[in-house]
């Protein structure tokens, strides 16, 4: 009976689905620049869908999410990263692309930008505040 009974137990956790939120989308993104020569960091907020010029990089950020706060903190960001250096003629060079990829805030060595000069660490996304007069208004309208 113990076996049954522990079978019975362990099919009802696999079929019950896990209660999870749904990840936070923000619209704007907090970055920390390392610049490695003078040693000095300075922290930006850009908006999402445009870009940050910081010395010969130009950071493009694309999208952001964060967990909610019911669990574990996490922020996950999406940049594409390229380097405006110049020719060595005093005229532009091309672009070179050094990263496109996701950015985790809790791990920043998991997924980095590799540069001789700069460093970039995600922060935070941060997410826009609710509107409380719509979700009254949406609240009273969902229940007759």
């Amino acid at each position: 009976m113990p076996k049954f009974l522990i079978f019975f137990l362990l099919a009802i956790l696999l079929l019950v689905p896990a209660a999870s939120a749904v990840n936070l989308i923000g619209d704007k993104v907090v970055l920390r620049v390392l610049d490695k020569v003078t040693a000095t960091t300075e922290d930006y907020t850009v908006i999402v869908g445009n870009s940050l010029k910081y010395g010969s990089l130009e950071i493009k950020v694309q999208h952001c999410e964060k967990r909610p706060p019911e669990e574990t903190p996490e922020v996950f960001v999406f940049l594409q990263i390229t380097d405006m250096r110049m020719g060595g003629h005093g005229g532009e060079g091309k672009a070179d692309k050094l990263f496109s990829g996701w950015m985790f805030a809790s791990s920043p060595a998991l997924s980095a930008l590799d540069h001789p000069v700069y460093d970039i660490w995600v922060l935070d996304c941060i997410t826009p505040e609710p509107d409380v007069q719509t979700d009254i208004a949406n609240f009273g309208s969902e229940n007759p």
